[in-house]
């Protein structure tokens, strides 16, 4: 039996404005997704999938890949995505279910399904790296999106990545020297990215805003003090919910708060960013959210 990892991610910068080819900056997460496999010559054509949330049985499909029949499960919608994404598997590989074996199948979500890390990227990579194919490619044709979360988890590492006009990346040294000084506190308010999406796309546009996404990417990797660090997200805060015309996550929830807070990918849900304070873990409690991380015991 053999065994693949990726991390999640989290994103750091140009949310939304990555889709129009502003630089991302993202980081690997040290929570991520297994996925094992066993390839048995026994000529039964089966695919036999089991996914686990932390561990713990969540999802069971047996299917018959001739036929790309569900022959049993326990959750028919996400049955049927497996099974749309294992045949965009089976189209791109030379390799993968051409034989008339049985493929064992397993994954397990190290983190809750609801912390937005990276379910469905990790899923793809994973799944690209033993079908040895473009990950990118099976992103796109059964998921979409930008693709930054792909490049977090094929490299395995911070990088710097842009979508448009192509697909472009670096990996990047992303180690603040203040890092000690940041954390992470997750919402439990998991936002639907597709409407955050749809929003953003509703409104006009310039490059010149595109690509000042693209300059405050840059400044914020290259910052080496918590001041700029922190002027710098609240700028990108502001002019997010500037153009989105919506409340930043402080206004929102933390409007007393005496430091930045810098929402993390799809607006309303997931994770936010800010620094540490006096008292800042009975603050957040105060307010309702208990989950906070200190920034080495998310980030890989």
């Amino acid at each position: 039996m053999g065994e693949i990892f990726s991390p999640g991610k989290l994103m750091l910068t140009s949310e939304y404005f990555a889709m129009d080819g502003a630089l991302v900056l993202a980081v690997p997460t040290r929570l991520g997704q297994e996925f094992s496999f066993e390839e048995i010559p026994d000529g039964k054509f089966l695919i036999i999938w089991e996914a686990f949330h932390q561990e713990k049985p969540w999802l069971r499909v047996v299917i018959d890949y001739r036929s790309w029949q569900i022959i049993e499960t326990n959750i028919s919608s996400s049955a049927e995505f497996i099974v749309r994404t294992l045949k965009n598997v089976q189209a791109l590989s030379s390799i993968k279910f051409k034989h008339n074996f049985t493929y064992h199948l397993k994954t397990n979500l190290q983190f809750p399904a609801d912390y937005g890390l990276g379910s469905s990227s990790t899923l793809m990579n994973n799944l690209a790296a033993w079908a040895e194919i473009d990950p990118f490619h099976l992103n796109k044709i059964s998921l979409g999106g930008s693709g930054y979360d792909i490049a977090v988890a094929k490299e395995k590492s911070a990088v710097l990545y842009q979508s448009v006009p192509e697909i472009r990346y670096e990996k990047v040294n992303f180690d603040p020297s203040f890092k000690d000084e940041l954390i992470f506190i997750h919402l439990n308010q998991k936002q639907d990215s597709r409407e955050g999406i749809s929003l953003y796309r509703s409104k006009n546009k310039s490059q010149k805003l595109v690509d000042e996404f693209s300059d405050l990417t840059r400044n914020i990797l290259l910052c080496n003090e918590l001041e700029n660090f922190s002027r710098l997200m609240l700028i990108h805060e502001q002019k997010i919910s500037d153009f989105l015309e919506i409340p930043t996550v402080k206004d929102r929830f933390f409007e007393n708060c005496p430091v930045f807070v810098k929402s993390l990918g799809a607006w309303g849900g997931d994770f936010v960013m800010s620094s540490k304070f006096g008292g800042f873990k009975d603050y957040f409690w105060g307010k309702g959210f208990t989950a906070i991380f200190d920034y080495s015991d998310l980030v890989y």
